[in-house]
């Protein structure tokens, strides 16, 4: 999933706040935007895993436009997140599809770069359809 992040320049400093819209309370400070795109990636991470453990939903990412409204003077970037792994233990389960569809989703899976397996794929639908 694609968070916007905000970095905002402190001013008479050289450092940077990056805070994390959609997760509030997920931010930290840095010397430098790559530091900072680097240590609120582990923020979230920590994070995440703190939802996951009290059995927390994991908010879904909004666009930038819709932030931009809120908070202004930002520089505002995109970190992708994989959250699979704070979504709970994975659970085999049995669908039954029509044999066009499979065939369909194994030749995207196959020249996608973001999906890996058939079961990733489909995750990925359903999280987003779970979204609207």
């Amino acid at each position: 999933m694609k968070y916007p992040i905000a970095l905002k320049k402190i001013i008479g400093s050289e450092h940077y706040k990056v805070s994390v819209p959609d997760l509030p309370g997920c931010e930290c400070n840095a010397t430098t935007i790559d530091e900072a795109l680097i240590e609120i990636e582990k923020s979230m991470a920590s994070h995440f895993s703190i939802l996951a453990e009290y059995g927390e939903t994991i908010p879904h990412a909004s666009t930038i436009e819709k932030h931009q409204e809120n908070i202004s003077q930002v520089i505002w970037c995109l970190v992708d997140i994989d959250i699979t792994p704070y979504l709970g233990k994975s659970h085999k389960i049995n669908v039954t599809l029509p044999e066009l569809l499979i065939k369909q989703m194994d030749e995207y899976v196959s020249k996608s770069e973001t999906h890996k397996t058939r079961s990733g794929f489909i995750a990925s639908a359903c999280l987003k359809a779970l979204k609207s």
